[in-house]
């Protein structure tokens, strides 16, 4: 009885401490946050990403008008991140997506993204934290 009460005083101890460091992959998450060419003009954005194994998938803005990411590139020697997506505007037509960024606060669990956002023809900052 009492190794038994001795493991499971140690289980209770150790278990808590792995399951809170095992985070996956860096970038597999739901991120908030938004981007814009300045600090009034801003879209809000949502992008789930998941890694299954070999490569990085996901979602901009989850919904009826979502957009596959196409390529996720992760860079650890730098912790730069760079997506590239495919949009379709109001007319049909498509519109190019481009973001390279870095990963900041790796250490948290609500890491960061902050970079550069391209849109069609738009361009500006971007800033995604982890939920």
């Amino acid at each position: 009885m009492r190794i038994f009460s001795a493991l499971c005083l140690l289980a209770g101890l150790i278990l808590p401490g792995a399951a809170q460091a095992q985070e996956g992959h860096p970038l597999t998450g739901t991120w908030s946050g938004d981007w814009g060419p300045n600090l009034e003009e801003r879209e809000h954005l949502t992008v789930v990403m998941r890694w299954d194994g070999e490569n990085v998938t996901g979602l901009i803005n989850p919904g009826p008008r979502s957009v596959v990411l196409g390529t996720v590139r992760l860079d650890v020697t730098d912790w730069t991140v760079r997506l590239e997506a495919g949009a379709r505007d109001d007319s049909g037509r498509s519109v190019p997506i481009a973001a390279e960024g870095r990963l900041e606060n790796l250490e948290s669990a609500h890491r960061t993204l902050r970079g550069t956002w391209r849109q069609g023809d738009r361009q500006g900052g971007f800033l995604l934290t982890r939920d």
